[in-house]
């Protein structure tokens, strides 16, 4: 396989992963979003948050960059049960409890007023981005020695669902730290996880078509091949496992809730609509296979994968500073001749011979 692997490490590092000014900005506007929902709670005298955790693509750093910045993140909030009672002193449904929050975080600064969605309340802000805010809430049992235990219930559409989204931050974080054979620039694992999610979001027609990012993530640390040397190889690889995986079995199962499922079953479209373009993807790279593959082939061919220019521009940007480098080379080299033709003549025209 042609190495390309110092161009798909660019790749990732320019074009896949998120800024650190949008990283930045994203952290700040969670941060105030928390702020402006503490008040409203406190304001409508409702009770306050036992606490608030980032939870999805934001907390396991696998977010990809997207060029009308149409980023999803996750900012679950937590209450204590007992906390969660209406007027009347009764349990709080889980709609109820999305309604508060809704409530709580439109302070009519919006353009687009927050909404209670299924399982979360969304906020849009006009950057093109939006912050879905899951409504937890802690149930707390004791054991047969009196000690406090606690389990988590998400505020669902079906009504109270045990859940807790941090348990899967673990669940990546662990298989990460398990698999890749390296320790920089957020690990290999997790860099193969956004590349496929960007080749993933690569076209516009494919939207609403393809498997989720968490499914694909699900998907990279099952079939994830590791190659500390070539960063190329670990994609390739990874990518080819998927698509043999997914022509075995379309079905996905969530990593750390039993007996639940992130496909719709064993045909299930989205899963089918990835394998299809993870094969027109390898069928586009096979000329990295061919002996007398070059460089600029290569690059065009993961250009296509992608549908990007970027692997030809950074090969056209190569050329253009080595032949800055080389001619100013060249011409010297001309210019030394041109001296030393002078200078014979001179000696032929003072000595009339050769010297000793």
């Amino acid at each position: 396989m042609f190495d390309c692997a110092k161009d798909i490490l660019a790749h990732h590092d320019e074009a896949v992963t998120l800024p650190q000014a949008d990283r930045t900005q994203m952290r700040d506007r969670r941060n105030a979003n928390r702020d402006r929902l503490k008040k409203g709670l406190k304001d409508a005298g409702k009770p306050a948050p036992l606490e608030f955790k980032s939870q999805g693509s934001y907390a396991m750093k696998t977010m990809v960059q997207h060029p009308e910045r149409d980023y999803d993140i996750d900012d679950g909030v937590y209450f204590a049960k007992e906390d969660l009672v209406g007027e009347r002193g009764a349990e709080m449904s889980s709609l109820q409890a999305r309604q508060m929050v809704r409530n709580a975080l439109d302070d009519g600064s919006f353009k687009q007023a927050p909404e209670v969605r299924s399982n979360c309340v969304r906020v849009y802000y006009e950057a093109g981005y939006h912050v879905d805010v899951p409504v937890y809430r802690r149930v707390t049992t004791k054991d047969i020695f009196g000690n406090e235990i606690f389990h988590y219930e998400l505020a669902a559409s079906s009504g109270w669902k045990r859940s807790d989204a941090r348990n899967v931050t673990v669940w990546f974080e662990r298989e990460n730290n398990a698999q890749s054979p390296d320790v920089s620039n957020g690990r290999q694992l997790r860099r193969t996880v956004r590349q496929i999610k960007k080749f993933a979001r690569s076209r516009d027609s494919w939207s609403g078509q393809i498997l989720s990012g968490f499914g694909i993530t699900k998907l990279v640390t099952e079939c994830y091949r590791a190659d500390q040397s070539r960063e190329d190889r670990a994609l390739y690889d990874t990518m080819k496992a998927i698509r043999d995986r997914l022509i075995w079995n379309l079905n996905i199962q969530h990593p750390v809730t039993p007996n639940e499922t992130i496909t719709s079953g064993n045909e299930d479209p989205k899963a089918r609509f990835l394998r299809e373009k993870l094969t027109e993807a390898i069928n586009n790279l096979a000329p990295l296979f061919e002996v007398d593959c070059t460089r600029e082939k290569a690059l065009k061919c993961w250009d296509k994968v992608f549908a990007t220019t970027f692997f030809m521009d950074r090969y056209e940007r190569e050329a253009k500073a080595a032949a800055s480098v080389t001619g100013p080379a060249i011409l010297t080299s001309g210019l030394l001749i041109s001296q030393e033709a002078v200078a014979r003549d001179a000696v032929r025209k003072e000595g009339g011979g050769r010297h000793a």
